[in-house]
C-alpha cells in the first residue's frame, strides 16, 4: 500500500495564496471521497474539505469561501486552492480517503505557514 503525496506547502503572508496537490494511488482513489486534513501545532488533525468522485464538495466553516477542492480522476490528484490565508490556517496539510479508514496509511504532509 503507497501511502498519499502531499506537495505545494510554503511560508505566505497574511492575504496570500497556495495550491496543495496530492497524488494518490487508484485504490486510495477510488474511495466515495478524496479530503483534506490539516493538523495545527498542539491540535488533533481536522478535517478540511471533501470532493466525491463526481466532483461535489463539502468544506468547513471557517475556509468557506477561501478554499477551493477539486480533482483530476485521470491522474489520480487532488487539489486544494487556498486564498486569503490566515496565520490560523498554520499547519501541515494531508490528504487521504474521506471517511477515513484506520487501514489507510498517512503521507508526510505538506506545511503551510501563514505570517508576517
Amino acid at each position: 500500500q503507497v501511502h498519499p503525496v502531499e506537495s505545494g506547502g510554503d511560508l505566505v503572508q497574511p492575504g496570500g495564496s497556495l495550491r496543495l496537490s496530492c497524488s494518490a494511488s487508484r485504490s486510495l482513489f477510488s474511495a466515495e471521497a478524496m479530503a483534506w486534513y490539516r493538523q495545527a501545532p498542539g491540535k488533533q488533525r481536522g478535517l478540511v474539505a471533501t470532493v466525491t468522485g463526481r466532483g461535489r464538495t463539502h468544506y468547513i466553516d471557517s475556509v468557506k469561501g477561501r478554499f477551493t477542492i477539486s480533482r483530476d480522476n485521470d491522474k489520480n490528484t487532488v487539489f486544494l486552492q487556498m486564498n486569503s490565508l490566515e496565520p490560523e490556517d498554520t499547519a501541515v496539510y494531508y490528504c487521504n480517503q474521506f471517511p477515513y479508514q484506520s487501514t489507510s496509511l498517512w503521507g508526510q504532509g505538506t506545511q503551510v505557514t501563514v505570517s508576517s
